[in-house]
Formats: C-alpha cells, structure tokens, sequence
C-alpha cells in the first residue's frame, strides 16, 4: 500500500503494444492499474459518454477493458473502478505523433487532460511515425520521465506531452518546448453508398509543420524528444486586456449617453 499507484490509459486500445510497453516501464515505479478503452478511439478529444451505458471487462489483474472513450476510462478508473487515488496518469504510448495542435484533437491527450481535471498529475506519452517501438530505449525513457514527474511534482492544472521521433537513438536528447503547429490537409471525400445516400469521409495527409524554433515539432523532426508542459488554463491575457476597451462591449447605458431626452426635446 506504500507504493504510488499509477493510471495508466491511452487511446489505441487496451491491446495496443504502446499500451503494453508503458505498463511494464510503470511496474518499477509503482502499483500499476491499466484501464483502457476496448477498442481504438483515436483523434476523439475528450468526448466522454453522457447518452449511453458503459461495459468494463476484465483482461487479467488490475487490467480493465472500458466500451468508451479515453476520458471515460479516467473517468470510471478515479471514481469508481480504482482502490484508491492514483499518485500518477501516464497514458500511450500513442502509435503516431501528438504535436502542436494535435493536443485539441488526441483521445491520448485527453486520458491526461482527464486525470489533470481531477488534480492527479499527468503525462501523455507518444511517438511519431507508424514503425515498430523501439522498446528499449522507449521504457527507460518513459521510466525516467515518469520518476521525474513523482519525484518533482508539477503545478496544479498542468500535464506533460511528451513526443519521441520516429527513430530513436541513444543520441536523442530531450528538448523542453513550446507547442508548435501542424499541418494537414482539409480533405472531405464524398462518396455514395449501395442505396445511393451519400457519406463523407473527413481528414487529410500531414503536409508538415511551421518552423517554429523551440517547438515540440522542431524537436522531433530533429531527432529529439520534445517534452511540453501543457496549461489547461487557454485564457489569452494579452487580448484579455483590449477586449475590455472594446466600444461594442461597454454598458448599453454607457453607449446611450449622448442620446437626447425626453426634457431636452420639450
């Protein structure tokens, strides 16, 4: 009972290697509960499940199988299906990149943003491309971020992304960034069905990043582990202060002022 317990989610489902990886990496740091969801739910965001039941199935000792998304899955494990309050989330390690702004749309991200709502801290772990893990170096990496994070703590409200590259290497280094931006392609393919009612298919391929020195993107695309502390606090503060002094947003009494009364028409 004196070990943390650690959280650990992600979206690609609760058989994915990413998933497996983690886990094992997490052992050596504490109790490990996984709970995931039964199939991939990849690119949901934080949709959680208001209209409809859920399933939770058991696959082994403290492994849990939820029918939902990634933020169902820290729902369910922090206020129902766990022992006790997790010390830690960890959730991945995503097959693909979270980058940029990525982190709006991740169901790997969300499992994090979910436990971070609840005060536990947080991490988000994921890799680019679409090759095989390279397990090794991937485990002691997690391992040694997620034994900062307990040892060090981190400010309330906020988690980690972190993001490997594609490749790998002993000369990686981690480079603490910025979030940077993405680009896709804004492709809808509209197709017909057998009974001609016509469906869409939404997303297109990455087309690359803005060069953005010090970002997540750059990082990664230079070898390197990006590690981004993520604020879920999105207020704007510098536009903060001039939209006050917008004329359309002052008291309607105050925009009247120069309107004639009654007595000034007599």
């Amino acid at each position: 009972m004196n070990r943390p317990l650690i959280l650990v989610s992600n979206d690609d489902g609760i058989h994915a290697p990413g998933i497996e990886l983690l886990a094992g990496a997490m052992e050596a740091l504490g109790e490990v509960w996984v709970v995931a969801p039964a199939t991939e739910q990849s690119a949901v965001s934080g949709a959680i499940s208001l209209r409809q039941p859920l399933r939770i199935v058991e696959h082994g000792e403290r492994r849990l199988a939820v029918s939902g998304t990634p933020t169902d899955c820290v729902y369910i494990a922090l206020n129902h299906a766990l022992p006790r309050r997790p010390t830690l989330c960890v959730s991945g390690i995503n097959h693909g990149a979270n980058l940029g702004d990525d982190v709006l749309y991740s169901g790997t991200v969300a499992a994090a943003i979910e436990a971070t709502l609840s005060d536990v801290p947080s991490i988000a772990f994921s890799q680019a491309g679409r090759g095989a893990f390279e397990e090794r170096l991937l485990a002691t990496w997690v391992e040694r971020i997620a034994r900062a994070a307990l040892a060090r703590g981190m400010p309330r409200a906020t988690f980690l992304n972190v993001n490997f590259p594609p490749t790998l290497s002993p000369q990686s280094n981690i480079r603490v960034s910025k979030l940077g931006r993405r680009n896709y392609g804004r492709q809808v393919v509209a197709k017909e069905d057998p009974r001609h009612l016509p469906y869409y298919w939404l997303g297109g391929s990455e087309l690359g990043f803005d060069d953005m020195p010090g970002s997540d993107c750059n990082a990664v695309a230079a070898g390197d582990i990006s590690l981004s502390p993520v604020d879920l606090d999105l207020t704007h503060y510098r536009f903060l202060g001039e939209l006050r002094q917008w004329d359309e947003l002052q008291p309607v009494s105050d925009m009247n002022s120069d309107q004639p009364t009654r007595d000034d028409n007599e």
